[in-house]
């Protein structure tokens, strides 16, 4: 009897000690585990390229969930994601719902990028003011160009735009969504007249089978509200202030602990990430630094 129970007694001892060294080795940390992140689909190939490197250099798996502004945002605050990449940050109304649920979220500046206005390429315009773009949604359609295409109607290209123009909902006339960038992409390549709206991303990064139609648009240099001069949407006039477009983008990380969201933040805001975004062609937060090599004496191998 007294066998039978040592037995038992060492098996559950056994099982526990695996357990918990599962338990260990599976346990999430800034740079191991894995963790769904709810991205603005506006900003999805940047975001691709910070997560390919990051899960190449780490033991970490992140799976990434496009969406819309409006639909981000709603499962932030309804605990369907607690990671969340916006192109704006928290308002203080939002940041006070988190408060009250005792959580206090850790907001992330990491780059910003601009909203571009597209045209199909063989229009002879490729300039626009956003007064007329304005007015243009307001229900005066006397403009050069024939309608505007949106990628969604809950989409924050949508959001920044209605703000600038004062409504509270897309217009019905003139004003079209269809469902992802590349899709408005592909409408203003074959459609002469429209002007399409997407992130710029979409442009200086397009994917293998959207080439050709990319090379189909042409960037819309535009004109502010109160400039007198038309700017494309570079990384120079982002830097400048002078892109009337540009937006701020933000990691908004609701984990509460020391997770991976905290890991992968810190790596897109860090020397690294800030490369990514640098090369991408948005304009990243800081300007990673460049290391000079200075020799005093130039050694001259040939005899």
């Amino acid at each position: 009897m007294f066998k039978k129970s040592a037995v038992i007694a060492i098996l559950v001892v056994g099982m526990l000690f695996i357990t918990c060294k599962e338990s260990t080795e599976n346990k999430e940390t800034i740079l191991k585990g894995s963790v769904s992140i709810i991205v603005d689909e506006t900003l999805l190939p940047i975001i691709q390229d910070q997560v390919q490197v990051f899960e190449s250099t780490y033991d970490a798996k992140i799976t990434l969930i496009p969406k819309s502004e409006s639909e981000a945002l709603n499962a932030l605050f309804h605990d369907k994601s607690v990671i969340a990449i916006l192109a704006r940050d928290l308002t203080k109304v939002e940041k006070d719902n988190f408060l009250q649920k005792k959580i206090i979220p850790k907001t992330t500046l990491f780059a910003s990028d601009a909203i571009a206005f597209i045209s199909n390429k063989s229009s002879n315009d490729t300039l626009v003011a956003i007064k007329d773009v304005v007015s243009f949604m307001n229900g005066n359609q006397n403009q050069a160009f024939k309608g505007l295409v949106f990628d969604n109607p809950n989409s924050s290209t949508v959001r920044y735009m209605n703000t600038l123009a004062g409504l509270k909902t897309i217009p019905s006339k003139g004003v079209f969504s269809l469902k992802t960038n590349d899709e408005v992409i592909k409408f203003v390549a074959q459609n002469k007249g429209m002007i399409g709206v997407v992130g710029v991303n979409w442009l200086s990064q397009p994917q293998p089978d959207m080439q050709q139609f990319v090379g189909q648009v042409a960037v819309m240099s535009v004109k502010g509200m109160t400039s007198t001069t038309y700017q494309s949407p570079s990384q120079n006039s982002m830097a400048e202030g002078t892109y009337p477009l540009a937006r701020d983008l933000y990691i908004i990380n609701c984990q509460g602990y020391s997770g991976l969201g905290m890991g992968f933040a810190s790596f897109v805001a860090g020397d690294i990430g800030q490369r990514i975004i640098l090369k991408s062609g948005l304009l990243p937060v800081r300007v990673p630094n460049r290391k000079l090599m200075i020799r005093n004496k130039i050694n001259n191998d040939k005899k």
